[in-house]
């Protein structure tokens, strides 16, 4: 045998000495808890035999309580890049069985590095968190580390897609790094968000909580609103990410993919003729409207558990990425909030960033009234929603079903917000407030004088309705650019789209606009 074949051998034996992570009852460890290891889960993610490691062989340097005795196998993750259904990205992958997965000045390089390539190469980049926190032993280095990737996701943030799956506990600043990321996606009964833990909180506050109670994933998805996909399983989270890079292009200077559906876009929907019900108090699902509008009647939801009288989603119009936000009457009438507001922005943030064109379906009687709205700062978190649809510049269409009051009517991407095609069914009710409480102030005190005020009211409020309950007083000033068969919507919303497509905004140059946040 020569140099040259002992020296390959060299190789694969430390590279099989590397693979076996933190040794096999670490790894075992990993797998009675029901989650992937750090190379299953890369794996799964790529394209089988796309994936190219980088980094393998890079060792932490610290010396301090006895550390340069200790051997981290990759220092404690694994990074490089594939193929994901066939177009590429970056990904890292914190592997907890090798000390914890926790982050030192090395392991924070190895993940900075791929985090520039991804910036360079403009493709998007997937971090995979499972770590104890920062490597104590490293100190002030390891913050150094956690600081280098915040500012890289700032930077990258706007140009590449950056997706985040927690995937074990994430706690103190290693959160702050998925919560600088485009997406989260958490893990039922196995992942945790939390910037101190329950331990920390009882011997500060007293008060006692568990794991999942402060930061597991349906905490997140459903009351803080910080992870926006709670997932079954690892497996089932890899799967997820997957479906979001389909709908999404690899940076901000490309389109999103378009892609065959099969689905006619011709086809009309009779059925959505009579999904308004004759109750303008009634509720119904937002989500059928979607459904019978949409190629194939798919769409892919973030943020489904929290802030429900919003929805947003993406889906296809004739093969094309659209991004939707849309009212939804089964939950508080569809009406604004505070966590409505901030939901809906981000969204219409992060789709225009990636050039993905925005559809509104509209049915909103106001902004949710009282005073905790008021003193949560309904106002600020209100106009982001206000300054996120004014400043995108994607194609916008609006379509609005049934109520559309006041100033959620403006909030709800209005021609005046720069809706470039704005259509309405002729069940639409576009006006300042609805008919009873608009009556009961213009006409006040001619229901007052009345002998019959309860009769007088009802009339009032009829010939409000006539006046301003409906489309077409609108439609006459431009402000609805059609009146429409709801039945026509999908062909309606497709040919927009397509003549819209190309549509070019310029701004007026700034280095940034001062969001109310």
């Amino acid at each position: 045998m020569g140099i040259v074949a002992d020296k390959i051998k060299d190789l694969q034996e430390r590279e099989k000495k590397i693979l076996q992570m933190g040794g096999e009852k670490a790894v075992a460890g990993q797998r009675e808890k029901g989650k992937l290891n750090a190379r299953e889960r890369l794996h799964l993610l790529f394209d089988p035999g796309t994936f190219r490691e980088i980094d393998m062989f890079v060792e932490h340097r610290c010396v301090n309580f006895g550390m340069e005795k200790v051997v981290i196998p990759s220092d404690g993750v694994i990074t490089g890049h594939g193929l994901v259904d066939g177009r590429p990205a970056f990904a890292y992958s914190q592997d907890f069985t090798s000390r914890a997965g926790s982050l030192g000045e090395m392991h924070a390089k190895k993940i900075c590095k791929v985090m520039d390539m991804a910036l360079k190469a403009g493709v998007p980049i997937v971090g995979m968190n499972d770590s104890g926190g920062a490597r104590i032993q490293e100190g002030v280095d390891a913050l150094s580390g956690y600081g280098q990737i915040f500012f890289r996701n700032a930077r990258s943030s706007g140009v590449i897609p950056q997706i985040s799956a927690i995937m074990g506990t994430t706690a103190g600043g290693a959160v702050y790094s998925p919560a600088m990321t485009d997406w989260i996606f958490m893990v039922k009964n196995s992942s945790y968000m939390f910037i101190t833990g329950p331990q920390v909180i009882k011997s500060v506050t007293g008060e006692e909580i568990s794991f999942e109670d402060l930061g597991g994933a349906m905490a997140h998805n459903e009351k803080s609103g910080v992870s926006h996909f709670a997932c079954e399983s690892d497996e089932d989270a890899i799967v997820q990410i997957k479906k979001l890079l389909s709908y999404i292009p690899s940076n901000n200077m490309e389109d999103p993919p378009v892609v065959n559906t099969g689905d006619d876009p011709g086809r009309t929907d009779p059925g959505l003729d009579t999904i308004i019900p004759d109750n303008v108090n009634q509720s119904y699902d937002m989500k059928k409207v979607i459904t019978s509008i949409v190629d194939n009647g798919e769409f892919f939801e973030p943020h489904q558990y929290f802030a429900k009288n919003i929805i947003v989603c993406f889906a296809r119009l004739n093969g094309r990425s659209i991004g939707i936000i849309a009212n939804q009457p089964e939950n508080l009438a569809g009406c604004l909030d505070i966590d409505a507001s901030d939901k809906a922005t981000r969204f219409i943030r992060f789709c225009d960033a990636f050039n993905i064109p925005l559809l509104t379906i509209a049915d909103v009687p106001g902004y949710l009234p009282g005073s905790n709205q008021e003193w949560g700062g309904i106002i600020r978190h209100g106009a982001k929603l206000l300054w996120s649809y004014s400043e995108a510049t994607v194609p916008k269409m609006l379509l609005v079903t049934r109520k559309d009051y006041g100033g959620s009517y403006l909030a709800m991407c209005s021609k005046d917000l720069g809706a470039d095609m704005a259509f309405a069914w002729p069940s639409a009710q576009i006006a300042v407030m609805g008919a009873a409480g608009a009556a009961n102030i213009i006409h006040k005190k001619e229901i007052d004088a009345a002998e019959n005020a309860a009769l007088k009211r009802k009339e009032k409020i009829q010939e409000y309705e006539d006046l301003f309950s409906n489309p077409y007083c609108a439609a006459r000033r431009g402000y609805i650019d059609a009146v429409i068969v709801p039945s026509d919507t999908r062909p309606r919303l497709i040919d927009a789209l397509e003549i819209m497509c190309a549509k070019r905004e310029i701004s007026p140059p700034k280095k940034h606009g001062n969001i109310p946040l």
